[in-house]
């Protein structure tokens, strides 16, 4: 499916900006992916490789900058970007209603922490989050708990946000125990969940490779992280599609 991009778009008063990743000829309202990245400041060109593949497989992808070097740590960014998609998702064909949470890294701990903590979002909830390379045993930026710590004494009686993982098995940065402890603290509240480890490392996982030259993720054209990556596209655009319509 060919994908149409709309680069260096303002969102929220503190001025950071964000990328669209879109189907360039769907008929119909598609559902969404808010993407968040990871440490690096700014370093929303990094998930350009997943965000193309997703927006490939029908999905509206918005991925915006965040400072997590910011004096609250890149909260206020990631909930303006949050604000921003719901709303502007139908400006880009994408359906406000069926717009999913991901993140990479420590952008992945910031979208468990949505799911996990009611409110963490301002009043938005997404119906279903994806975390990818995430480490889950320290405080997140959004809500400053520590995953692990809420997902082991989550009340059952708690609205269940669906927590879909994903994770390297040779990562070097952060290690796929991580996830699967997480994993296994949600199957343990019985709370809807899976795991999915492919065989790369931290950058594979969204199709890139580090640069040390640069100290930035490139895009990767190696067989591990092309797999990686595009497993990892797969499953945002299938936990999105899977959102009910409202409408």
């Amino acid at each position: 499916m060919e994908v149409a991009v709309v680069g260096g778009l303002v969102y929220g008063t503190s001025g950071q900006r964000l990328d669209v990743y879109r189907p360039a000829a769907a008929s119909q309202p598609s559902p969404g992916v808010l993407l968040w990245h990871g440490r690096g400041p700014d370093e929303r060109d990094v998930l350009a490789p997943l965000a193309r593949a997703a927006a490939a497989l029908g999905i509206v992808c918005f991925v915006p900058d965040w400072r997590p070097d910011a004096q609250d740590g890149g909260r206020t960014h990631l909930l303006e970007s949050a604000l921003y998609v719901q709303q502007h998702a139908a400006d880009f064909g994408g359906d406000t209603g069926r717009v999913v949470l991901a993140g990479w890294s420590l952008g992945g701990k910031a979208a468990v922490g949505a799911a996990l903590v009611p409110g963490a979002c301002d009043g938005w909830r997404p119906p279903a989050v994806v975390g990818i390379a995430g480490g889950y045993t320290g405080p997140d930026p959004l809500t400053g708990r520590t995953p692990i710590e809420e997902a082991a004494g989550i009340e059952e009686s708690a609205p269940a946000v669906p927590i879909r993982l994903v994770h390297g098995t040779v990562d070097p940065v952060v290690d796929v125990r991580q996830s699967r402890l997480l994993h296994a603290a949600l199957r343990h509240r019985g709370r809807p969940t899976s795991l999915h480890e492919s065989d790369t490392d931290h950058a594979g996982v969204i199709m890139t490779e580090y640069d040390p030259e640069c100290r930035r993720c490139r895009p990767s054209r190696t067989d591990h992280a092309l797999r990686g990556g595009s497993r990892t596209a797969r499953l945002v655009a299938h936990v999105a599609h899977l959102v009910p319509d409202r409408t």
